[in-house]
């Protein structure tokens, strides 16, 4: 049985002062039903972890794939594991598009993050163009090859589908659009890596809101979300996380 996960994910956003929005959301849902994880700026995950209190879980945007180094500006997954972290987000198409990641380069991490002891929030999707060229399935099983590593299990991997042209726009696919693709990436999974890929956690990230959370969490293979801003307020993830214990 798969325990759900509402994964928040604060990208560039984010002061010592918001975190009031973790006291308000731990103090809302002391005992949730599923797994709840926020992902602040780097800055704040040791501070974040302390204010959780072990409630929910705190993790990163992003590592690198190495364990230390001349590599300016990033950190590791042990950083990421030694101020609190125990995920890391790794392939986020903001930084497969910003920052030129491939596939062998979000596997990497993974691969590192698994290595420190981190759950890795493995994420994947098509863009505007892919969709409309009717390439989705072929993006997404390449990106699954190509990203996930052969070491991943369960309870080190989570596969987040995250369409590019549905990520902050407000739009998001149909839900059988949104099942086609989940209903894909279980069949990938399972093909590779048997039961354990029956076991991996698949996330649809992608204008996630109160709104419609209920009937995407009822939508086939769909283990709980990504989300994006509306994880910044303690009352929008809230609901969220409630229509998500409902479902």
């Amino acid at each position: 049985m798969r325990k759900k996960l509402a994964a928040g994910n604060w990208k560039m956003n984010g002061l010592k002062s918001n975190l009031g929005e973790v006291s308000a959301l731990t103090e809302a849902h002391p005992s949730p039903a599923c797994d709840v994880l926020l992902c602040p700026p780097a800055t704040l995950i040791g501070a974040m972890a302390e204010a959780a209190g072990g409630k929910l879980a705190v993790g990163g945007q992003d590592c690198h794939m190495n364990e230390s180094g001349a590599h300016t500006g990033d950190i590791s997954a042990q950083m990421i594991a030694d101020a609190g972290g125990s995920y890391v987000i790794v392939g986020h198409s903001e930084r497969r598009a910003d920052h030129h990641e491939s596939d062998l380069i979000v596997r990497a991490k993974a691969e590192a993050a698994i290595g420190a002891g981190l759950i890795a929030v493995i994420c994947v999707g098509e863009t505007e163009a892919q969709r409309d060229g009717e390439q989705t399935l072929d993006v997404i099983g390449e990106q699954l090859a190509g990203s996930v590593p052969d070491g991943a299990t369960a309870a080190n991997c989570v596969i987040a589908y995250e369409p590019v042209w549905a990520i902050g726009t407000g739009r998001t696919p149909t839900l059988e659009q949104i099942a086609e693709v989940h209903d894909f990436m279980r069949n990938t999974l399972v093909a590779r890596f048997a039961d354990a890929g029956n076991g991996m956690r698949l996330l649809y990230g992608g204008s996630v809101k109160p709104s419609n959370a209920e009937e995407i969490f009822a939508t086939s293979n769909v283990d709980g979300a990504l989300v994006g801003g509306a994880s910044l307020k303690a009352s929008d993830f809230g609901a969220i996380i409630a229509a998500l214990e409902a479902s």
